[in-house]
């Protein structure tokens, strides 16, 4: 069997340190917060190029809790891709904004910058772009129309640690990036983690406030906070991953370049990567009409592949509220049909790879 993901052998890789790091925290006594919460938090910022990162408990509430320090909330109208994992949407209605769809790029999957402006109304309050499969957004338009409209700019990067826009690591380019430590993710932990990353000082302080009732200070409640703290075993988990980050990027790297070349004279569409992105290969994407027979042949031959992801928020039975007509988003329903996850883990070994490659021909 190939698996999609083994996280057993990314934890077996590490195993010593990890442990290690564990029976640190158990040892410290301090297991909310402090001492281990903190240093990640520094370590992720300096990574991501931020000034600051704050620890939460999961990606969810790092979106809700970004949404709730720029004061959006009932009635406000928050721009996300139409062609996301649901998260992206969950976070703006429960903050009770709006979640108002626009479709990809066709070639990226990534929310198009060239539509963005017509989903402007007077009640848009901010724009979500979504680094999707580990691929940054086009983010300088995306940036140029926020500051024509005095909109605010939540990246959600829970897919993107690491990748580069233009040179540049995802982690600071809007006003609040959001991350998901979710174990299968690039930068996973072995639970729920999540964080904020942002170059502002006033939405750091506040997130930090947010995710702890509301308080800066033990027993004073400054407004009503949630329970969303980064669990300082995650933390230390995440510092020890965190070191072999890039090397596992790199491995992904490796194995998508040896797709692209082995699968190019095949009939699957592969990922495109514009000249200005540096993608980190959360997901390796190909897509094809006959989708289920071709999942269905790789599940034969003892190989794992998702899809990412079958319904598109809009047609989810949980919007179905916001009134979205049955042909709407016609792009991200067509993505939502074709699109089909390979195994591309750092742990996958080149035996593995070029059994898949052998099954996709």
């Amino acid at each position: 069997m190939i698996p999609f993901l083994d996280l057993g052998a990314a934890y077996r890789e590490l195993k010593l340190e990890i442990d290690a790091a564990v029976h640190r925290v158990l040892d410290s006594g301090w297991y909310i917060l402090g001492p281990e919460v903190e240093a990640f938090e520094a370590e992720w910022a300096d990574y991501c190029g931020a000034n600051h990162a704050v620890g939460v408990a999961n990606g969810l509430d790092a979106l809700t809790l970004a949404l709730r320090a720029l004061n959006i909330g009932l009635g406000d109208e928050v721009i996300v891709p139409s062609n996301t994992y649901i998260a992206s949407w969950l976070s703006i209605t429960s903050v009770g904004a709006v979640p108002v769809p626009v479709e990809p790029d066709p070639a990226t999957y990534n929310i198009d910058p060239s539509r963005i402006a017509s989903a402007i109304t007077s009640r848009t309050r901010a724009i979500m772009p979504v680094h999707l499969y580990g691929q940054p957004a086009d983010m300088d338009p995306i940036l140029e129309i926020a500051r024509e409209y005095g909109l605010r700019v939540i990246e959600d990067g829970a897919q993107a640690h690491g990748a580069r826009y233009k040179g540049r690591r995802i982690g600071a380019h809007g006003d609040i990036v959001c991350w998901s430590f979710y174990p299968g993710k690039n930068l996973g932990a072995l639970g729920d983690g999540g964080a904020i990353t942002t170059n502002q000082a006033d939405l750091s302080e506040r997130i930090s406030a947010l995710r702890n009732y509301g308080s800066r200070i033990k027993y004073v409640n400054d407004e009503v906070g949630v329970n969303s703290r980064l669990d300082p075993i995650q933390a230390a988990v995440l510092r020890v991953k965190l070191k072999v980050l890039d090397d596992w990027t790199g491995r992904r790297s490796a194995i998508a370049s040896r797709y692209n070349e082995r699968l190019a004279d095949s009939d699957l569409i592969l990922p495109h990567v514009p000249r200005w992105a540096e993608p980190v290969w959360h997901l390796y994407v190909v897509r094809t009409d006959e989708r289920e027979k071709l999942q269905a042949k790789l599940e034969a031959n003892g190989i794992g592949a998702l899809i990412h992801y079958p319904i598109p928020p809009h047609m989810q039975a949980a919007y179905s509220g916001l009134g979205f007509s049955a042909g709407a988003y016609p792009l991200a329903r067509q993505l939502a049909s074709e699109a089909l996850s390979i195994p591309i883990g750092p742990q996958l070994s080149d035996d593995d790879c070029e059994a898949v490659i052998a099954a996709l021909l």
